[in-house]
């Protein structure tokens, strides 16, 4: 079994120093706050620009390049809707320690991002969804069919190759589907699939003292159930314990009294 991948969710557009960053083409803070999850013990950084229509091909292989220059090419998530922008991004990505993933493809609009990871020997996340969230795990299974038989097409190897997002829905509002989203990490599972998540979408809306709360108990939950990566936040310690203990329990890392400092 292969160790939970942690993909820190950090370096995203909608916080303003790095929208500012960005405008400015200042990569400090895009640098500052990739270290601190790589020293918290992510294993990827999702790189989120954002739709970037307009400089998303400028944009994307600067940033690579900033963060893979400045702290010793840190594997990397190439996270936005422009397929320019990833393409570029791929262009100057150094994968001498860990390959791309493109995040992400879809089974609409989507599903050719498929093809630009296979051209690339990339990664690529395949979300369940495509023009809208899915209704329900019918749709999801209808989703995986289109992006499993697209992903074989391109040459990719779906086992490996294909990193399956059934969406987090947010649990404020969508309480009743939780559930189906575990369920279908089982039916993943079963099917010897990889899967990930922005883990933290569940618990958007929520007071800052209960969403880490949510995170935590989704992410153990969600790993029992076949989760095998998801993205979050690293510097939450006690997510990242919850993890490592998960992993533990699951058999999947052998016990010492010093697993939380490994």
């Amino acid at each position: 079994m292969s160790k939970f991948v942690v993909i820190g969710e950090r370096i995203h557009v909608i916080a303003q120093e790095i929208k500012d960053a960005i405008a400015e083409r200042n990569p400090e803070a895009i640098i500052r706050r990739a270290k601190e999850q790589l020293d918290a013990g992510a294993d990827y950084i999702d790189v989120n620009i954002g739709p970037a229509e307009k400089e998303g091909a400028e944009i994307m292989p600067w940033a690579v390049k900033a963060i893979q220059d400045a702290l010793d090419n840190p594997p990397l998530v190439l996270d936005t809707a422009n397929a320019h922008a990833i393409r570029a991004g791929l262009e100057v990505y150094n994968a001498a320690k860990g390959r791309a993933i493109v995040n992400s493809a879809d089974a609409g609009d989507r599903l050719s991002n498929l093809d630009l990871a296979a051209e690339y020997g990339a990664i690529c996340i395949g979300l369940l969804m495509k023009k809208g969230v899915p209704r329900d795990n019918d749709e999801r299974n209808e989703y995986l069919q289109t992006i499993l038989e697209h992903a074989m097409e391109a040459g990719l190897d779906p086992s490996e190759d294909v990193w399956f997002d059934p969406l987090t829905l947010v649990i404020k509002g969508m309480q009743e589907k939780q559930e189906e989203f575990l369920e279908f990490l089982r039916i993943l599972k079963e099917m010897g699939l990889k899967s990930t998540c922005g883990l933290s979408n569940a618990s958007n809306g929520m007071p800052a003292h209960v969403r880490p709360i949510v995170d935590r108990t989704l992410c153990a939950m969600s790993i029992e159930s076949g989760l095998t990566s998801a993205i979050m936040n690293p510097l939450d310690k006690e997510l990242l314990d919850t993890v490592k203990t998960s992993e533990v329990i699951l058999n999947r890392v052998l016990y010492a009294d010093s697993y939380l400092d490994i």
